[in-house]
Order: C-alpha cells, then sequence, then structure tokens
C-alpha cells in the first residue's frame, strides 16, 4: 500500500464566487487524513501550495482572468505532484477551483510520461470545463481546465510542464455533464473524449456507466487520474459549492463510480475540488467528501 501525499491548494483565482480557497481546510477539519489512515494508509507530512489572494493582484485580461497567476501555481503544482509519484506516493490534491487540475494533471502525466507511457482521465463535473479564452463568456479559467489538458486554447496553459497533449482525448471520460455553454458543446464533440451525460446515467445506470469509464480510461495507459469537482453530485447532496446544478448524480451513485475505480487498482493519483466551505451547510460537504475519498482509495462496506 502506498503512502499518500495530500497537497493543499487554496485558490479561488479561476472562478466567480470566492471561497474555495478555503476547500483545504474545511476537508481537513472533516477529518480527511484521518479517515485515510483509520484505511490503513501512512499520510505524509501534508503540503500546500502557495496561492496569491485576490485582493492583492489586479488582471488586465477578460478572456483568461488571472492567467498568470494561475499559471504560476499551476507549474508549482506539476512540479510538486511529479515528485510524490517519483518518490512512490499517491497524490492527493485538495483545491481549490478546477483550474488546478492543469497543474495536477500535468505532473501526473509528465511522471508516466518520462517512462513512456500515457494516463487515463476521469473528469467528474456538472460541467465541461472545455471552454477556452476566446469561447468563454466568464473569461474565469475553472472553465477551460480540460481544454488545456487536451491541448486546446492558450498556449501557455497548455503547455504546463513543457509539453502540450497531457492525455489522449480517446482516454478522457467527462461525466456527470448536465450545464454547457452554447460554444462549448461544439469543442466538446470535435475533442473525441467520451462524454456521459446524466440521461446517459439515468439511462444506464451508473454500474454500467461506470464499468465503461474504466475501459476507457485504462485502454492501454499506466492508470488513470481522477478529478472530482464535487458540483457533479446533486446540490441535494453538496450544498458547498459556487456552481451548483440540479439533477446531479445522487451520493450512493457517487460512491459507486468511486467503488469501481478503487476496485480497478488503477488509479494513479486524485484531487477534490470547488468545494465552498462560505457556501455549505454546517460543513457538510466537506464531511460527505472525506468519505467520496475514502471510497476511491478502497473503504468498503464489509
Amino acid at each position: 500500500m502506498s503512502d499518500i501525499q495530500i497537497i493543499g491548494v487554496p485558490m479561488d483565482l479561476g472562478a466567480s464566487r470566492r471561497g474555495t480557497d478555503v476547500g483545504p481546510s474545511a476537508m481537513r477539519v472533516a477529518g480527511l487524513g484521518q479517515e485515510l489512515k483509520r484505511m490503513g494508509y501512512q499520510v505524509l507530512c501534508e503540503i500546500d501550495i502557495a496561492v496569491p489572494s485576490m485582493e492583492t493582484r489586479t488582471t488586465e485580461s477578460r478572456n483568461a482572468r488571472f492567467k498568470t497567476e494561475i499559471l504560476a501555481v499551476c507549474v508549482d503544482l506539476a512540479e510538486t505532484v511529479a515528485a510524490s509519484l517519483k518518490a512512490g506516493n499517491i497524490p492527493l490534491v485538495i483545491g481549490g477551483d478546477h483550474s488546478i487540475a492543469m497543474g495536477t494533471v500535468a505532473g501526473v502525466a509528465g511522471h508516466y510520461r518520462q517512462q513512456n507511457e500515457n494516463i487515463g482521465l476521469i473528469w467528474f463535473d456538472a460541467h465541461g470545463d472545455m471552454n477556452i479564452p476566446s469561447s468563454s463568456p466568464s473569461g474565469n479559467i475553472h472553465g477551460m481546465p480540460l481544454a488545456h489538458i487536451l491541448g486546446i486554447g492558450d498556449e501557455e496553459l497548455a503547455n504546463i510542464g513543457g509539453f502540450i497533449g497531457k492525455v489522449k482525448p480517446e482516454n478522457v471520460a467527462l461525466v456527470g455533464i448536465r450545464d454547457l455553454d452554447q460554444r462549448e458543446r461544439k469543442i466538446i464533440r470535435d475533442s473525441g473524449i467520451h462524454a456521459y451525460t446524466m440521461r446517459e446515467i439515468d439511462e444506464r445506470g451508473m454500474a454500467a456507466v461506470a464499468k465503461e469509464i474504466l475501459s476507457v480510461v485504462n485502454k492501454d495507459t499506466a492508470g488513470f487520474h481522477l478529478s472530482f469537482d464535487v458540483d457533479g453530485c446533486d446540490p441535494s447532496v453538496m450544498p458547498g459549492s459556487g456552481t451548483l446544478v440540479p439533477g446531479g448524480i445522487s451520493y450512493r451513485e457517487a460512491h459507486l463510480l468511486l467503488e469501481y475505480c478503487a476496485d480497478s487498482g488503477k488509479m494513479t493519483s486524485m484531487e477534490l475540488v470547488e468545494l465552498n466551505p462560505l457556501l455549505d451547510q454546517k460543513n457538510i460537504s466537506a464531511e460527505r467528501s472525506v468519505r467520496l475519498v475514502g471510497s476511491a482509495f478502497g473503504k468498503a462496506i464489509l
């Protein structure tokens, strides 16, 4: 059993609503480290990535707000994640808005790239996160990370880690989507990734969808990274997010997907993002997030 390296990234520069920078603290208060230790894991001394406060910065770009700061954080995060994997540990990144995924995935993909291997990617989200600066109606980078991970959009954001195209589109599974921008739909269709909408989950059931997702992300790869946005769950499950969309994945469906991920034995790394304690109800979203992370790392009922 590998040791777990928890990496906190207290960032809200990529979002419109403030508060995701407090996400890592909420997860710690909810007992993330203790939960993993109870499961038998060794949890290493936690690391925090330095993130500037929005109040100390200004941004001139309307199309990619706070790009300079987000880019610097993601470069630092990519190096930290890669070092963790090189040491034989499992990186568990807690954010923070979803723009941090550009750094996390760059670090994971870069590590395996040095071994001439590819990775798969499960992107659990209510949104596509496939906007680019020219298509984004808001200019918020947390709506753009998956596009840049695939090498679409701003060249500097796409080149984090020194290479473009972190994951092959055919090894990407976007699951839980139900709220897309108009121009983003075409980007997703043209990208070649596998997208699983809520309608498909409703019609086929999470078990069938989860099995197919794992076949997608594990085909000719060294394993997969799991990027888990709490807004992929229904707001009744996760009220503590600034990007809530009704009609999402249930608590039990989310657990089932993550249990399948654990059963596969192929998860290289994980991140959990978009938890906003300022909008939560008595930290219930953080507490449920801790339990979901437990499922992803192999916690079972019996």
